[in-house]
C-alpha cells in the first residue's frame, strides 16, 4: 500500500519552477520573486541540515509577518520538521510554555524578543539552535548566515507520508493551557486543495492577497493555499492595522482576495478611507473565526458588494467545516437569504449536529457541532486524555453548539462554554448579541452569564457604543422587546470604551469575564 505523499514543501519548489520570476511576497520596501524565496529557503535548509536537524524536529519561530516568518514554513517543511508559530503578542512564560510543551530543538526569532529566548533557553531542554533574524547573540547564529550556505541546485524535501506531521497549531483554548493541533503532509494537502475549490475558485499566479493577520494562524494556511497558484501575498508596513494602508495596497496591487475575521472586516468597512480607494479588484474576502453579526454584515456587503466569503472551522480542521459563498451573501432580509448561517458542508466534509448520547439530532434542534473528513488533524500531540474526548463517537467534536436547517445549512449558536441557564432556561449569548446590535447605537457587545443567587446566572451585556450616540437599560430593553423572549434579556448592561480582543481580532469574552468579575469583587469589598 502506498503511504508517501508528497511534502508540502514542494509547493513553493513546484511555483518556483512554475513562475521563477513572478511577485511571491510584496512589501513596502521590495519584492521577491518566487525563485528568489526558494533558494533562501534551499539555502537555510541545507545549513540546518548540515547542523544535524532531521525530520520530526521542532522549529519555533516568534516573530511579526515578514518574509522569514513566510520562509520559515517552507524550511520546517521541507526538512521534513514541525512548524511551530507563535502569535508574537504572547508573553515570554507562554513562550516558554509553547517550546517546552512541543520540544522545539530550534528556535527562530524576531528582534526585540530577547527576553523571549531567555524564557525558552530556561524552560526547554530540548533547545539546541537559536537563530535571531536581528542581530545574533553569543551562541546564536544569525539567519542571514544561513542564507549564505551552499545549495547545489534544489534542496531535496525529506520523504514524508500522508500522517507526519508538519505544523503543531496551537488552540487558543478558553481554559487551560493551549493544545497541540497536529497538522500532517496529507492533510494539509486536501485543506489547500479544498480552500482553492470551496473559498477562491479561480486565483491564479496573477492574483494578489492581502495579509491583514498574523501569519502563524489562519493567515499562514491562506498564504500557503495563495503559494500553490502562484498568487504573491502583500504585506502591510504597519505593524497594526492601518485601514487606509489596507485600501490604498488593495488599490495600488489590484489585491483579489484577502483573509481575516468579522472585527477586521467591519474595522476596514466602517472607516472612511473604504470609500477613498478603489477596491474593484477584489473578489474574495474571506471571513472566519466567528459568524459575523448581521449589521456588520449589511455594511460589507453595502461596500464592497458581494465579494464576501464566510468559512466555518477550528484550527484542528484547518477551517474546513463549511463555506458560505459570495452568491449566497444579500444584503437584503428575505425568506430565501439564510441569515445567520455559516454556510453548507466543504467538499469531501461532513457535518453532524449530536445529542449528549451520541445521537443525530433532527433539523433546527441544537446539539454539538461535529465533524469528519480529510481535513480533520490526527488529534493532539502528547495529549491522550484530549483525544478521547475529541474523537468520541467517530467524529471530532468542535465544542460549538448550533443547528442544521432541513438544507444542511449550518448555523452557529455559539461554544458550549458559553451557554448559561438562567432560572431553568438555556440562554445561547450569540443570539442576545445579535439582537443588541441591531440597534444604532450599539458598536460591539460581548453577552456572558454571571453568577446569580437567585437565578444561578444572569446575563450582562457589556457594550461598546458608537461615538456621538448615549443608550440606556431602557432603551436597550424596549429595543429587545418583540425580538427576544424575555428569559433571554440581559439583567444588567454594562459601558465599556472597548472590548478586549486578541492578536486576531477576536472579541475575548475570558478577559471580559475576568475583568467582570474583578469589578463585581471590588464593589463587594467596598461595601463590606
Amino acid at each position: 500500500m502506498l503511504t508517501k505523499v508528497m511534502n508540502l514543501g514542494n509547493l513553493l519548489t513546484q511555483v518556483a519552477r512554475r513562475h521563477p520570476t513572478e511577485p511571491g511576497l510584496i512589501t513596502s520596501s521590495r519584492t521577491y520573486t518566487w525563485a528568489e524565496i526558494n533558494r533562501r529557503v534551499d539555502a537555510v535548509c541545507a545549513a540546518l541540515r548540515a547542523k544535524g536537524v532531521k525530520k520530526g524536529d521542532k522549529l519555533l519561530i516568534h516573530s511579526r509577518n515578514n518574509l522569514p516568518l513566510f520562509e520559515s514554513a517552507y524550511v520546517a517543511f521541507k526538512l521534513g520538521a514541525v512548524w511551530v508559530p507563535t502569535n508574537y503578542r504572547i508573553a515570554p512564560p507562554e513562550a516558554a510554555y509553547l517550546a517546552k510543551s512541543s520540544g522545539a530543538r530550534v528556535m527562530v526569532y524576531d528582534s526585540g524578543f530577547d527576553s523571549h529566548v531567555d524564557a525558552v533557553s530556561e524552560a526547554s531542554e530540548a533547545l539546541e539552535i537559536v537563530i535571531a533574524l536581528g542581530k545574533p547573540r553569543e551562541g546564536e547564529i544569525g539567519y542571514d548566515e544561513l542564507l549564505k550556505a551552499e545549495c547545489t541546485g534544489e534542496f531535496e524535501a525529506a520523504e514524508v507520508e500522508r500522517d507526519d506531521p508538519l505544523w503543531f497549531f496551537y488552540t487558543s483554548g478558553t481554559t487551560g493551557y493551549p493544545k497541540a493541533g497536529t497538522l500532517t503532509h496529507g492533510q494539509m494537502a486536501f485543506v489547500v486543495t479544498n480552500h482553492i475549490a470551496d473559498l477562491m475558485p479561480g486565483i491564479t499566479y496573477r492574483s494578489r492577497s492581502l495579509v491583514v493577520a498574523p501569519l502563524s494562524h489562519g493567515a499562514g494556511i491562506h498564504a500557503i493555499v495563495n503559494t500553490a497558484r502562484g498568487a504573491a501575498s502583500v504585506l502591510p508596513e504597519s505593524e497594526r492595522l492601518d485601514p487606509a494602508e489596507a485600501w490604498s495596497l488593495v488599490q495600488q496591487h489590484k489585491i483579489d482576495n484577502m483573509f481575516t475575521v468579522p472585527t477586521i472586516v467591519k474595522i476596514l468597512t466602517e472607516d472612511e478611507s473604504v470609500d477613498q480607494y478603489d477596491h474593484s479588484s477584489l473578489k474574495f474576502v474571506i471571513y472566519a473565526g466567528a459568524p459575523m453579526y448581521r449589521a456588520d454584515q449589511q455594511m460589507a456587503l453595502k461596500k464592497l458588494g458581494r465579494v464576501l466569503v464566510q468559512y466555518y472551522g477550528l484550527g484542528e480542521v484547518t477551517g474546513n467545516i463549511t463555506v458560505l459563498p459570495p452568491e449566497m451573501h444579500r444584503e437584503e432580509d428575505g425568506p430565501d437569504a439564510k441569515i445567520g448561517t455559516c454556510g453548507y458542508p466543504r467538499t469531501g466534509m461532513e457535518v453532524a449536529i449530536l445529542g449528549e448520547a451520541g445521537n443525530r439530532m433532527e433539523p433546527f434542534e441544537t446539539g454539538e457541532i461535529c465533524v469528519r473528513g480529510p481535513a480533520v488533524f490526527i488529534g493532539y500531540d502528547n495529549n491522550p486524555e484530549a483525544n478521547i474526548k475529541a474523537f468520541k463517537d467517530d467524529w471530532f467534536h468542535t465544542g460549538d453548539l448550533g443547528h442544521l436547517d432541513r438544507d444542511g445549512f449550518l448555523y452557529v449558536t455559539g461554544r458550549s462554554s458559553d451557554m448559561y441557564i438562567s432560572g431553568g432556561s438555556n440562554v445561547y449569548p450569540r443570539e442576545v448579541e445579535e439582537a443588541l446590535l441591531m440597534h444604532p447605537a450599539v458598536q460591539e457587545v460581548a453577552v456572558l452569564g454571571m453568577p446569580d443567587p437567585k437565578w444561578g446566572e444572569i446575563g450582562v451585556a457589556v457594550l461598546v457604543r458608537r461615538p456621538g450616540f448615549s443608550v440606556g437599560e431602557e432603551e436597550l430593553l424596549e429595543h429587545l422587546d418583540g425580538r427576544l423572549a424575555r428569559y433571554k434579556w440581559p439583567r444588567q448592561f454594562v459601558y465599556w470604551d472597548a472590548l478586549p480582543k486578541s492578536a486576531y481580532g477576536k472579541v475575548t469574552k475570558k478577559d471580559v469575564r475576568a475583568r467582570l468579575t474583578a469589578t463585581h469583587e471590588a464593589a463587594q469589598e467596598k461595601v463590606a
